[in-house]
């Protein structure tokens, strides 16, 4: 495959794409016209956010197999255009999670114990203890909104806190040992510290406005290492004036380039960031929560594997293959009115291995890997399965969900919903003749060993 590389990443990227027989050209120069006119001959394009991959810009590429962003999101690619055109979308949370929850960390330790404050005191010869009093961590409950690789990092580094941890998530049944999941009116009402770790989109886009952080019960500390775009600055800064919000931790800002390499397009500074760079009780960071020595190789790293995953198989391109649709059953979930008596009786008559989410039974697929099933237990009070008035549904493993979804919508399938990416694999979900709600999934296996 011709793969072109349009942003500067760590090498091993591109060594490695080659050594699975890619030809991998570079262009960090040319503008988004001039490679529009090229980029038929290519058959993947690597890319971070030097500019939106758009409908256009598709049209203009045939012969374009995936497109792979270095970095956690998609927000610079048309993603429903281009899963329309079969074209495999490839991201890489998995390479910067740990960064991120690092940094979010390490900016909600020194916002409470006054470390930038303190530091530019003593450097101006001032030595003033009492004023620089912190606060502890210990005993509070930290809010993350968005459960996904991000924020799953993040709970699992509070483990060495005596905190209470609560998530809310649009998806049921992702909370874990680490964290307790939550509606968002119970996270609301508890959280004192809350964390962002939404994706870029519709649902997220100005989220945090005057009435969400009204809702809170209590005045709280913000932490946002996620997308500027969820934050209303200006709310942001009223609710700091009025100190139902004491605090803030912002890597990203409202008012960020798309390419995230520039904050502003000219020089005049909004009111709201005016106050953001004045108050003691704020911190800033340009967008660097997930870009560390170490996250620049394991990004590239987790590109180079999913293109291998996907295209490559024993070294070899995968070339007039039989498109598989699903290739196994991935779970069996139904209603009950106690889950927890149920698994209790599964486990003790039939010696089920449950934990909170049901069984996982493991298996070997023909090539001989580690495959899974899973056996859920749901509330009978769910709306998972919903719009389906059924008791049950079926996940069903599938070898390449975008390209079958993209199938199913030109064979009039309906489509509930967008497709989501967990570290776990990617889900979507359709409605079958008879109207019941079905679950597809392309696996992860190994996050589960």
């Amino acid at each position: 495959m011709k793969v072109l590389l349009i942003d500067t990443n760590h090498k091993i990227l591109q060594n490695g794409l080659e050594k699975l027989g890619c030809i991998c050209d570079e262009d960090y120069t040319s503008t988004k016209q001039q490679i529009e006119e090229k980029i038929e001959n290519y058959n993947g394009i690597v890319i971070r956010s030097r500019f939106k991959i758009d409908q256009q810009f598709i049209d203009k590429a045939p012969n374009l197999k995936f497109i792979a962003r270095v970095g956690a999101g998609l927000e610079s690619i048309d993603v429903e255009y281009a899963e329309k055109k079969g074209i495999h979308l490839i991201a890489a949370p998995e390479g910067n999670r740990n960064a991120v929850a690092e940094h979010s960390l390490g900016m909600l330790l020194s916002l409470f114990n006054n470390i930038k404050k303190a530091d530019l005191e003593i450097r101006q010869g001032k030595w003033l203890r009492e004023d620089n009093r912190g606060i502890e961590l210990d005993g509070k409950t930290v809010g993350i909104i968005g459960y996904g690789n991000m924020g799953k990092a993040f709970a699992k580094k509070l483990k060495g806190f005596d905190v209470e941890v609560l998530c809310y998530d649009l998806k049921n049944g992702v909370g874990d040992e680490n964290c307790k999941q939550v509606s968002l009116e119970e996270l609301q009402e508890k959280t004192t510290i809350l964390s962002l770790h939404t994706p870029f989109n519709e649902l997220s886009h100005h989220m945090v406005d005057t009435k969400f952080i009204q809702n809170f019960k209590k005045p709280f500390y913000l932490i946002n290492t996620a997308r500027g775009s969820a934050v209303v600055t200006d709310d942001l800064v009223e609710a700091l004036i009025g100190k139902k919000i004491l605090g803030a931790c912002l890597d990203v800002l409202e008012y960020e380039k798309l390419s995230f390499e520039n904050l502003f397009e000219n020089d005049n500074l909004p009111e709201a960031f005016e106050y953001l760079i004045h108050a003691e009780n704020v911190l800033l960071s340009p967008h660097v929560a997930g870009w560390t020595v170490e996250s620049k190789v394991k990004l590239a790293q987790t590109i180079v594997a999913k293109v291998e995953n996907i295209f490559y198989a024993e070294g070899k391109p995968k070339t007039h293959e039989v498109f598989k649709r699903v290739t196994g059953i991935g779970g069996l979930f139904f209603k009950t009115d106690d889950p927890s008596k149920l698994k209790k009786w599964y486990k003790n008559h039939l010696g089920f291995n449950v934990d909170d989410y049901g069984c996982t039974f493991w298996w070997k697929d023909k090539n001989g890997k580690e495959a899974s099933t899973q056996w859920s237990p749901f509330n009978s009070d769910t709306h998972y399965f919903e719009p389906s008035k059924k008791d049950f549904m079926f996940n069903y493993r599938v070898h390449n969900l975008n390209e079958l979804i993209a199938k199913l919508k030109t064979e009039g399938v309906t489509i509930i919903g967008e497709t989501e990416a967990y570290e776990y694999g990617k889900f979507a979900w359709i409605l079958d003749s008879d109207g019941n709600k079905i679950e597809l999934w392309e696996p992860i296996d190994a996050a589960f060993l």
